[in-house]
């Protein structure tokens, strides 16, 4: 994989759109940067997985506390 990642690179590996690929880097959700005179977006691959890493924890969470007793296994 290589270091950046476009964010059609991105959407494609979530299986999203590129909007809502765009969507999660404006929010902040999503760290990327600008590059270029057409300011095109990149996002770092060691934040990508990060960010992927992140979202399992928080649905981890989340479950773990909708079904407290599925959380004592």
């Amino acid at each position: 994989m290589p270091r950046f990642l476009t964010l059609a690179d991105v959407a494609e590996q979530l299986q999203i759109s590129a909007a809502a690929c765009y969507a999660l880097v404006h929010s902040g959700e999503l760290p990327a940067f600008q590059i270029g005179g057409r300011g095109q977006w990149r996002v770092d691959e060691a934040k990508f997985e990060q960010f992927i890493d992140d979202r399992h924890a928080a649905a981890r969470a989340m479950l773990a506390s909708e079904n407290p007793a599925s959380s004592s296994r």
